[in-house]
């Protein structure tokens, strides 16, 4: 009885292992980049359904290093790797100042592999984040024990017994969120005002009244007036313009591309796709309008949809407010959904607007 109970716990205790071991969850230790001298890099990732949030460390020294949330998506089925660095929290320099590795925050896309045993690896590529310019190859290994502390150590090292619950993950995200300070704007104090002397006005010179000659009633000249009809000024007409609910509905949507619906959520980024010219756009998903006034240019504009919050099918229409100074309106458009990043050109003029359609897969 005793041996058999002492073989289940150790079945456990392997399976706990094996399981702890293959999973995405945990640090990654490497480097990303070309060049002699690439970026050395420490990376926490935890998973939440088939999304990751995390810390990414940039670092020459452990006190020199720039430090940014992670967000990104897991595919099991592909064991594709999807992540980006969202917002900088930390930049600690030490006697000199940095300039690189992490002064650009990055978007890394790579591949899961267990060779076999406890190694395993996430091999990939680098970009920008805004821009997508290609930042070299990247390579990271699994690792036991990170070189620098945060919150999610706490995570990592209980994710199998209980840390791994979705609201304690997205709580500990939440401390990643930096407000933004109250802008202070200087006001100049009112001027002094200081007492005048008063100052005498000068007096009118007087004024001498000439006899008045009247003219005798039968010499005065007669006026003869007419009763002609008043003239009538012409009306004004004031054309008001249509709202930009009357534009969406007034002008053809035409289809650009369809996309699955998958995951968690849907990212999606915005910008001027040709010379920044002033692009005006708004968004409708599903008759609704959701975000108006959105000025496009070469930062992207990211708006966010929960996959659960939307149906079978879904179009989200990109619809002109203005045609900038160089019609038509265009937009650059990237979309990562589940992992998987998709990218399309869209265009809107005065008779036209660009759809897009989310379908949802099983």
């Amino acid at each position: 009885m005793k041996l058999r109970y002492l073989l289940t716990v150790i079945a456990v205790l392997v399976f706990v292992s094996l399981t702890h071991a293959q999973m995405i969850t945990g640090v990654w230790k490497g480097k990303v980049g070309n060049g002699l001298k690439p970026a050395k890099l420490e990376l926490k990732l935890i998973q939440r359904g088939d999304s990751l949030f995390g810390t990414s460390y940039y670092y020459e020294s452990p006190n020199n290093y720039r430090r940014y949330a992670v967000k990104g998506y897991f595919n099991t089925q592909t064991n594709e790797v999807v992540w980006w660095d969202d917002e900088l929290i930390e930049a600690k320099t030490g006697r000199i100042a940095i300039t690189s590795p992490g002064a650009v925050p990055l978007l890394m896309e790579a591949d899961f592999n267990c060779p076999g045993g406890a190694v395993m690896m996430l091999d990939g590529k680098a970009v920008t984040k805004e821009e997508q310019k290609n930042k070299g190859d990247l390579h990271l290994d699994k690792v036991e024990q990170p070189q620098f502390t945060d919150e999610w150590n706490f995570v990592i090292d209980n994710y199998t017994v209980g840390a791994n619950d979705p609201y304690f993950i997205d709580s500990v995200a939440a401390i990643h969120k930096v407000g933004k300070q109250p802008e202070i704007v200087a006001v100049a104090p009112p001027p002094v005002l200081t007492e005048q002397p008063k100052r005498e006005e000068p007096k009118p010179d007087p004024v001498i009244l000439q006899p008045q000659t009247t003219i005798p009633k039968e010499t005065q000249p007669v006026t003869k007036t007419e009763n002609k009809p008043p003239v009538k000024e012409p009306a004004v007409v004031v054309t008001k313009p249509p709202t930009i609910t009357e534009k969406f509905i007034e002008r053809k949507k035409v289809l650009t591309t369809e996309l699955p619906l998958l995951g968690d959520t849907v990212e999606i980024h915005f910008y001027d796709n040709a010379e920044i010219d002033g692009d005006s756009i708004s968004l409708f998903m599903n008759n609704r309008l959701v975000f108006e006034h959105v000025k496009l240019s070469d930062k992207p504009y990211v708006v966010k949809f929960a996959v659960k919050e939307l149906t079978e099918n879904n179009e989200l229409v990109m619809v002109a407010e203005n045609l900038g100074a160089i019609p038509p309106n265009t937009s650059y458009m990237i979309a990562y959904v589940n992992g998987v990043r998709y990218t399309a050109n869209l265009e809107s003029t005065e008779n036209s607007s660009a759809m897009i359609r989310f379908v949802r897969k099983e």
